[in-house]
Parts: C-alpha cells; sequence; structure tokens
C-alpha cells in the first residue's frame, strides 16, 4: 500500500484563536474537529504526519501585505492544543506561503515514500492552496476535504477550491 501524509497546515493560534492576528473567522471552528478526527485516523495507521507552522521572523516581508502575525516563538506562532504534535511527528517552520519553500517537506516526503498527500488547514487561498500546487508538481496526489479547509475570504476560498480541482487535479471531497 502506497504511503500517505496527512500535512496540516497553520493550524496556529493567530489564525485559529478569535484573539488571533489573523483570525480566519467563524468558518474556521468547525474545520478544527473535522480535523482533530483524521489526525486520529493517520495516527492510527501509522501514516506520516506533517504540521506545517507559519513562523515569521519581527520584521518579516510579509507584514508588508499582512497584519504582523506568527512571530517565531509566540504564542500566535504555537499549533493549537487540539492538534499538538506527538513525539516523533514532523514540525516544518515555514516563513512562507508554500510548504516546500525552504523547510525540507519534499525531503520528508521522499524519504518516508510519500505518494499520496491530504492537506488540511488554512487559509485554503493561500497557504493551503500554495502547497497543494507544490505537492501536484511533484506527481503526489492530493486530496483536500472541504470539511478540513477554511480561509478569512469566502470567495477566495470558493475560487481557490475550483483551481486545485481543475488546474491543479487535487481530489477535492
Amino acid at each position: 500500500m502506497p504511503a500517505k501524509a496527512l500535512i496540516i497546515v497553520d493550524m496556529l493560534n493567530d489564525f485559529i484563536d478569535k484573539n488571533g492576528a489573523l483570525y480566519c473567522g467563524d468558518t474556521v471552528l468547525p474545520i478544527v474537529p473535522f480535523i482533530q478526527q483524521r489526525l486520529k485516523s493517520f495516527r492510527d495507521r501509522s501514516d506520516l504526519v506533517i504540521h506545517l507552522q507559519d513562523s515569521h521572523d519581527e520584521d518579516d516581508k510579509e507584514f508588508e501585505k499582512f497584519p504582523k502575525h506568527s512571530v517565531t516563538g509566540s504564542w500566535g506562532s504555537e499549533i493549537i492544543k487540539g492538534l499538538a504534535p506527538l513525539p516523533g511527528e514532523t514540525v516544518l517552520p515555514k516563513k512562507r506561503f508554500s510548504g516546500f519553500f525552504r523547510t525540507g517537506l519534499e525531503d520528508v516526503l521522499a524519504s518516508a515514500g510519500v505518494e499520496e498527500a491530504e492537506v488540511v488547514g488554512v487559509c485554503t487561498s493561500i497557504c493551503v492552496m500554495d502547497t497543494v500546487g507544490g505537492l501536484v508538481n511533484r506527481d503526489y496526489k492530493v486530496n483536500v476535504p472541504i470539511k478540513g479547509v477554511a480561509d478569512f475570504d469566502p470567495e477566495a476560498h470558493q475560487f481557490s477550491l475550483k483551481r486545485m480541482e481543475k488546474i491543479y487535479g487535487a481530489n477535492i471531497s
């Protein structure tokens, strides 16, 4: 059976908690229990679990486009308690939208023999979509469950789901 990975994108206090710097709004809370179920399923099968963690420098250029968020070592950059990584699970800090930009994700997937990835998290139109694009460009089979992704922009969320399906060929379920 081909190796599978669950990639959890930016489920961090700054995006998920109402007091976070870039709170994704009320659409984000319902994805948490769904991701918890998927996480349990992947753990039960001993499949690879990867947590991507937005982790910015104090003066990151991204703050020219978005409010200051997920500064390395801050409360906002911490993975929410309900999805905390277990010992042995991979946590990859990232400084850009794509989970592949200087993170080692490509090597982690290759060394585990992964052929298929499920991607969940936030924000659908930014980090989720850019990471899915990176997976597809590396010939991974990709599944994005609608119940497992959210965005602070409902129109961008819908557009991103369509784009990932029609252009990238990801399975949107």
